[in-house]
């Protein structure tokens, strides 16, 4: 009997051996991020292999932000939270889901890389769309994420009415214009993929608002051929954050994993995997060595026009808000 209890207790250090030296890691992010991280996951498991000696299994979750953020409050176990929004990060903050001070535990305030919004018309833009101003035109159909759901869609909403403010306009004006946008709206999409696929496969709209880096998912899901891609005059930078989610790591032990994972999306391999996706790398080197990718727009940040997302969320997002006032369901 002993030897049997024996035999039973190192079965079972084995297995804890086992299990410390291979951990799973589940990395909760936004809607149109799904091939950048399938393509970082491939790259950082070898990495950590390396480096540690460990193996390790990266798994991901990806909605609309908003919704990826709800869901990792109401207790789903991500390590790590890669969004598009710092509102949503916030959020989880606020709740001491991820840390407080979760922006300045990583380089450029927790945000590795950046975007911004653009146009993908159809093949040949029969519409001739070429800024901001042609999006309210009759019979233009516009395709974009809810602003309640995404940030893709907060972004795109952001960057509509930083346009009329940069031209020197004022707020009545800016809220003139984003309202006669959304009125061209047939109807709002819950996150970035939904709404590439409401345009390309339901053949919904003219013109679809997204992440520039949208535009390498689209050409590789469904052709070079389908879409023609449309700069504005002027858009937004929309920084992407990043947080470990500590109410998770503390319990799965995962937390040296955790920063690892997030530190890697630094490293010169992680920024230029960020820029083969058409997402701005903030490496100096690495975006001049992709400027072909990326093209000279005009861009404005969050905090010169409305001084943080947080304040942007306040006035224009949350219910009661600018867009609840220009829009109505239907």
């Amino acid at each position: 009997m002993k030897f049997k209890s024996f035999l039973a207790a190192a079965a079972l250090a084995a297995s804890g051996i086992a299990s410390a030296q291979s951990q799973t890691l589940l990395n909760v992010s936004y809607d149109v991020a799904r091939e950048f991280y399938k393509d970082i996951n491939a790259a950082f498991v070898p990495y950590y292999k390396k480096t540690t000696g460990k193996d390790v299994k990266i798994e991901q979750s990806h909605a609309g932000s908003s919704a990826q953020a709800r869901a990792v409050a109401d207790g789903l176990d991500a390590d790590v939270v890669t969004m598009n929004t710092t509102t949503d990060v916030e959020f989880l903050a606020d709740k001491g889901i991820v840390a407080k001070d979760w922006a300045k535990r990583f380089p450029d305030n927790a945000a590795p890389t950046t975007s911004t919004m653009l146009f993908l018309t159809r093949n040949g833009n029969p519409k001739g769309i070429k800024d901001w101003d042609d999006l309210v035109k009759p019979g233009v159909q516009v395709v974009v994420v809810n602003p309640k759901t995404g940030g893709n869609g907060r972004y795109a909403y952001l960057a509509a009415w930083g346009y009329v403010k940069k031209k020197g306009g004022t707020d009545a004006q800016a809220a003139d214009f984003v309202s006669k946008l959304y009125k061209n709206v047939p109807v709002l999409a819950r996150g970035g993929r939904d709404a590439t696929t409401a345009f390309l496969q339901r053949n919904t709209g003219d013109v679809l608002i997204t992440f520039e880096s949208e535009v390498e998912s689209v050409n590789k899901e469904f052709g070079n051929d389908k879409v023609d891609v449309v700069y504005p005059s002027v858009s937004i930078v929309a920084e992407n954050p990043v947080a470990v989610v500590e109410r998770t790591v503390a319990k799965k032990g995962t937390g040296e994993l955790a920063k690892a994972y997030l530190n890697f999306l630094y490293s010169e391999e992680g920024q230029e995997i960020a820029a083969k996706h058409s997402i701005r790398p903030r490496n100096a080197a690495v975006l001049k060595k992709y400027a072909a990718t990326f093209k000279p727009v005009k861009l404005f940040t969050v905090q010169e026009l409305y001084g943080s997302l947080s304040e942007a969320q306040k006035v224009h997002f949350n219910d009661g808000g600018q867009f609840d006032k220009i829009y109505t369901v239907r």
